[in-house]
């Protein structure tokens, strides 16, 4: 039962502050004996015997040793390999043989190297925008000829890399790597003006931690109306670095807080003892409820539940749900777990979804452009899983979706309907949440009084 640790922080800029890096990734042991002097100093994490090539091929080789004065006029059998890199991006289309052979790998090696690589990677998922390092070696520094193949690095994600090298046999071999990571925390905070999206952004808050930070408050604020000019939030989140300084990935939200008409409510990440993480507030009860009020991201409450003149048959009637005005195409989720109990064209909702959570409760979801693959009647669902996309099917006047909750079979107001209560941490799992609760909000002083020293400065 552990509460991810936030490191030590440093001051950045007035709403993001940085903690004191320490390596994320256990690095490799370096050789000082063969690294050359500024590589012992500057505490390279790597060691590169060649000047040119990456870390990957650099480790096929050894550093040949200083000749003594004794071997000084001993001939050579020629001249030693360059080592070198070709650099190349995926692009639309490409296919990782492609990339290879486009770069001057023959076929056959390239197939060679892509087969030690499946049991650690599929081929087939090579994304746009993904790196890849083609090795290679040659006696002469310069000409057309690439050389002789000798592996590639293989950019998967932000920590991991992997190294496909050629063996002393001709054969392949492939390995994965944690890269050498700088982890921090953040802070960010400010004031709400006009919306959560817009303020958050100015505030520096980089796009998915503030839908992270709009999901994790989901089932309990309504976004459209609960919000206030005046209303504040703050959080602190991870963030990670690579060798170079560069920001390559930013992690969980760890403490959040919104205060909204002058009530404060404060969420901290707790990972349980079988590894599970969610939100807890400063009680300990899950910020997680049985259904999401708003299963859809960025959308603006269009009508709201109650008696409304109807914008097509021109008459009043109840409208027994809320509308969320969103651009076609947009992902919508599951408002809880459950299962599929219909699915298909209903009337005057067009393309429809009713699932179905106990025996209590049920939500309904209509006016979908089209279903998420592998939707069908009886197929059990995750809260917060992608379930169908926003369309303007059915008896509508724009892209929406229409969003109901059921209990006991008859509609109630999703806006206002008392959610049913998530877990609630007890005994050692609470006291453990506690302890981690001091620190987090003692984690956070510190990064305020940085920027407050960093101001002064």
């Amino acid at each position: 039962m552990l509460l991810r640790g936030i490191l030590a922080g440093t001051a950045l800029l007035w709403g993001v502050a940085l903690a004191t890096p320490e390596t994320y990734a256990t690095p490799e042991a370096i050789d000082h004996d063969s690294a050359d002097p500024k590589t012992r100093e500057s505490g390279t994490l790597r060691l590169r015997p060649f000047s040119l090539g990456t870390p990957a091929a650099a480790s096929l080789y050894t550093t040949p040793p200083t000749p003594s004065p004794q071997d000084a006029d001993t001939e050579t059998d020629g001249p030693a390999h360059q080592l070198h890199s070709r650099p190349v991006s995926a692009k639309s289309g490409d296919t990782l043989a492609g990339m290879l052979t486009d770069a001057g790998v023959p076929r056959g090696e390239a197939i060679a190297a892509i087969d030690a690589l499946k049991p650690l990677f599929d081929p087939r998922r090579i994304k746009i925008g993904q790196d890849l390092s083609i090795d290679f070696e040659r006696d002469s520094p310069i000409g057309e000829d690439p050389g002789r193949f000798v592996g590639f690095v293989l950019d998967v994600d932000y920590a991991r890399e992997i190294l496909v090298a050629r063996a002393a046999t001709g054969d392949f071999s492939a390995e994965e790597k944690e890269k050498p990571l700088v982890a921090a925390a953040a802070r960010a905070e400010g004031e709400i003006r006009s919306n959560l999206s817009l303020d958050g952004s100015k505030a520096g808050i980089p796009t998915p931690v503030l839908i992270a930070l709009i999901r994790a408050f989901s089932w309990d604020v309504d976004f459209q109306r609960d919000l206030q000019p005046g209303d504040r939030f703050e959080l602190m989140y991870d963030v990670f670095y690579d060798e170079s300084g560069t920001l390559v990935h930013n992690g969980e939200i760890q403490y959040a807080a919104m205060t909204l008409s002058g009530i404060r409510r404060a969420i901290y990440r707790f990972e349980d003892k079988d590894g599970f993480a969610d939100y807890f507030d400063e009680k300990g009860r899950s910020a997680r409820k049985a259904l999401m009020r708003t299963p859809i991201d960025g959308a603006r409450l269009s009508s709201r539940y109650g008696n409304r003149k109807h914008p097509i048959l021109g008459y009043n009637r109840m409208h027994r749900g809320v509308d969320f005005a969103a651009p076609i195409g947009t992902p919508i989720y599951a408002a809880g777990d459950g299962s599929i109990d219909r699915i298909g064209r209903n009337g005057s909702f067009g393309n429809y979804i009713r699932i179905r959570h106990n025996s209590e409760y049920s939500t309904a979801y209509a006016h979908l452009s089209r279903y998420a693959k592998g939707m069908r009647k009886g197929k059990r669902v995750k809260q917060g899983q992608v379930i169908g996309y926003v369309g303007n099917t059915g008896r509508s006047t724009g892209p929406h979706l229409h969003y109901e909750i059921l209990r006991g079979g008859r509609q109630v107001n999703p806006m206002t309907v008392r959610m049913p209560s998530g877990r609630s941490l007890k005994g050692e799992e609470l006291a453990s949440f506690q302890k981690g609760r001091e620190e987090l909000d003692q984690r956070f002083a510190e990064l305020a009084l940085d920027i407050m020293i960093a101001g002064e400065d």
